[in-house]
């Protein structure tokens, strides 16, 4: 009976020293409730996440809605002026985002853990972001932030897809269940050779070869077009993706040639052409008068349409015309041609601006003496006005004999592609 006593006493003194040692002595290594080692392992304790010390940033996204600003829009997120203020002065030199777009989002971010905020992203366009991040080792004659532009980093994924048209490119896309955008790219590359207004034929067919993009494993948008084939009642049309040089890059036939022309087949996307090119008398019924000649071309087309810049120039005027024009745009090209565009609802670019073939630089109107919602669009050659679909188009630049070995290796898999 002795000796059970005594037994009793240990065992009492013993075992919860032993659970102490194991559950809750903080200092051992093995402890269960050892706080920092349990950080190191992973551990969730009392419902704090010990996978790491630092909590996360926390982010918050704000639209561009029609009618705010850079400005309206940080102060509505309740950021201080100073800080608003300090990373508009700080990019404005490489990115000025009072030009950020309707739809775009600022992306605001905070320190998880002082809620102090700390980082500014801006997508610009599809390539790349603006990044702006608080400078901590600012010293009293720097930004307080810093600012980058960084490109987009997409995860990439190789595909072909093809169609038949039944009544339309469109139609065809939305059947083979294909990214509209991505039709509507197929048809830029193809301009200067299918006119899609008026040369489709039901049963042409179309391929593409391309790549998609991915953002933490989710489908964004299509990437670039490496090769393409439209077959026009019968006629292959085939283009392939080259860069020759950082001059000359593009997509070429192939033969090597370009495909590109120095101007767009139309500044804009018509329903129809509702006046066409004439030299003699025509009368205007809306107007009650008679016209000495049409030397342009009218594309109807709805209100608000972007009229493209059928080439590189630049804008030599953007003003209100009282001659019947309405808004009037003139576009010197070269010594040779000059465009013209009228009855503009609003400009996108000002008088003495570069801009590039493709680049969006009025909206189609019913400004001046206007008949109905239209572009006008004239073409002058040596300071004689032309007939722009009757004008034989210089091509782009070829590629170079010395890389046209390259070139065919190039394309040589592409080509393969066609014939699966």
């Amino acid at each position: 009976m002795k000796y059970i006593k005594i037994l009793i006493v240990i065992f009492c003194l013993v075992v919860p020293a032993f659970i102490w040692q194991f559950f809750y002595n903080t200092s051992s290594s093995f402890g269960y409730f050892n706080l920092e080692k349990n950080k190191e392992i992973g551990l969730e304790v009392l419902g704090e996440e010990m996978v790491d010390d630092k909590i996360s940033d926390i982010e918050k996204d704000i639209l561009v809605e029609d009618g705010s600003t850079y400005g309206s829009l940080m102060k509505d997120a309740g950021v201080d002026y100073s800080d608003s203020n300090g990373i508009y002065q700080s990019s404005v030199d490489i990115y000025d985002l009072a030009k950020v777009r309707l739809g775009r989002k600022l992306k605001l971010f905070y320190d998880g853990e002082t809620n102090e905020f700390k980082k500014f992203i801006y997508q610009i366009d599809s390539e790349e972001i603006l990044l702006v991040e608080k400078n901590t080792e600012a010293s009293s004659t720097d930004f307080l932030w810093k600012t980058e532009i960084k490109k987009i980093e997409y995860e990439l994924k190789r595909k072909v897809v093809s169609g038949e048209i039944k009544s339309s490119l469109y139609e065809a896309a939305l059947r083979a269940d294909i990214d509209t955008r991505l039709i509507i790219e197929l048809a830029n590359i193809f301009q200067w050779n299918v006119d899609f207004a008026m040369d489709p034929r039901v049963g042409d067919t179309f391929k593409i070869v391309y790549e998609e993009r991915y953002l933490d494993g989710q489908y964004v948008m299509p990437g670039r077009i490496f090769a393409a084939r439209y077959v026009n009642a019968g006629e292959n049309n085939d283009v392939y993706y080259f860069e020759e040089s950082e001059d000359n890059k593009g997509y070429f036939d192939g033969e090597a040639n370009s495909v590109q022309r120095m101007f767009l087949k139309a500044p804009v996307a018509f329903k129809y052409i509702s006046s066409g090119f004439t030299t003699g008398k025509r009368y205007i019924s809306a107007f009650h008068t008679y016209s000495s000649s049409h030397m342009a071309i009218d594309y109807a087309a709805d209100i608000g349409t972007p009229i493209r810049a059928v080439g590189n120039g630049t804008v030599v005027s953007a003003y209100y015309n009282t001659r019947g024009y309405g808004n009037f745009l003139t576009l010197r090209h070269n010594g040779i041609y000059t465009t013209r565009y009228a009855h503009i609802s609003k400009f996108a670019v000002k008088a003495g601006v570069k801009v590039k073939q493709g680049d969006i630089i009025a909206y189609v109107g019913n400004t001046g003496n206007s008949t109905g919602p239209h572009l006008h669009f004239e073409m002058i050659k040596n300071g004689v006005k032309i007939n722009p679909l009757r004008e034989v188009l210089p091509p782009g630049k070829s590629i170079k004999d010395e890389n046209k070995e390259r070139f065919f290796e190039n394309i040589k898999n592409l080509q393969e592609e066609f014939i699966k």
